[in-house]
């Protein structure tokens, strides 16, 4: 059979017909009974059941994984990308209380390669399944010429739901209150560019290199997926912060969360904190995975900056009342994540401080 002129020139339809065919298997297991319609359509569907709620206020946000991709081409795979995009997502959006509720994704590709399309696909649906939300819709574009052979980008939007009154802005954090931090798996999504650099240009590494004292390969251990806090959030909130009155607290207990993402904790941590109050973080309050001593060591990256660009082994920290920190923590690793006690808020003037 004669190909088609559109193929010919680099975009083939029909391929991509033909691969999308697989969707709605791989799309089930998100699937949430506020879905309507199919997948395929011109709008993602999702029928909000306002009655449980007061005042519902959605809370949207969108990201990508940055050159984290650059070690997934390198390596050839791409099972885990998708993972990382919807979790950095839901991340974002449980700081504020919200519960995810749909997720839709763009990728971008010079060439369609159905292998690269599926991994990728399944890593979305099996990280929306794990975090109880939908992935309801998508855009995948061929644009020959505009990126390199073998790469892709790729990105995500999320929309969740947190009732008004129990939403987390920080507004109730003062002088006193503790600062819990939550292990992450690596360097998630961010700082990528940074350690790409000093692994790769500065020491001649390779992804498939192997340093002492790591039990991965360096693309092995740059490709550990992106943690979901999500739904340890929402229980946490759940136990610590009920809706109903009489609890015997004019405040809530969890007073504010931060998403230690691109910033780290310089720029991430003042997001939530009022005008008046410091963030004191104590170094050494948390076991600082390896990857992190290499990077500072190797590189030469000076303290400061090592705390603004990573996330050294914190992904997400949780600012509580002194008296409920120890609770929270021992909820928050029923759950299965890692906490410690690193730091404390400060009168100050709403910034991060590193001691």
């Amino acid at each position: 059979m004669k190909q088609k002129a559109y193929a010919r020139a680099g975009v083939d339809i029909d391929l991509g017909n033909q691969v999308k065919a697989s969707l709605p298997r791989l799309l089930a297991a998100t699937r949430r009974p506020e879905v309507l319609g199919k997948v395929g359509g011109f709008g993602g569907l999702f029928a909000l059941d306002t009655r449980k709620y007061r005042q519902p206020v959605l809370v949207s946000s969108v990201d990508g994984v940055g050159t984290k991709l650059k070690i997934a081409f390198a390596l050839d795979r791409h099972d885990t990308i998708g993972q990382d995009l919807v979790n950095h997502c839901v991340n974002d959006i449980a700081v504020l209380g919200a519960e995810p509720l749909f997720f839709l994704d763009y990728l971008g590709t010079g060439k369609l390669e159905p292998r690269v399309f599926t991994e990728i696909i399944a890593g979305f649906a099996r990280a929306c399944a794990e975090n109880r939300c939908a992935l309801i819709g998508g855009e995948t574009a061929q644009m020959p010429g505009f990126y390199q052979p073998g790469e892709y980008d790729v990105c995500g939007t999320i929309v969740g739901v947190v009732e008004k009154s129990r939403m987390l802005d920080g507004r109730f954090i003062r002088a006193g209150d503790l600062i819990l931090g939550m292990a992450s798996s690596g360097l998630h999504t961010n700082g990528y560019s940074l350690a790409r650099k000093i692994l790769f240009e500065d020491l001649k590494l390779k992804p498939t290199s192997r340093l002492p004292g790591f039990k991965s390969t360096v693309g092995e251990e740059l490709l550990k997926v992106h943690v979901s806090y999500g739904r340890a959030i929402l229980k946490l909130l759940r136990r610590l912060n009920p809706a109903t009155a009489g609890t015997g607290r004019r405040q809530p207990a969890v007073k504010g969360l931060a998403h230690i993402t691109g910033g780290g904790f310089i720029d991430n941590v003042p997001r939530i904190l009022p005008k008046n109050c410091d963030a004191v973080i104590r170094k050494g309050a948390w076991e600082v995975p390896p990857i992190f001593t290499l990077l500072q060591e190797r590189g030469r990256v000076p303290e400061a900056e090592l705390y603004q660009v990573f996330n050294m082994g914190i992904g997400m920290i949780a600012v509580v009342a002194a008296d409920a920190a120890e609770k929270a923590r021992r909820l928050l690793e029923t759950e299965g994540h890692r906490c410690w006690l690193i730091g404390q808020i400060v009168p100050g003037r709403g910034r991060t401080v590193i001691q």
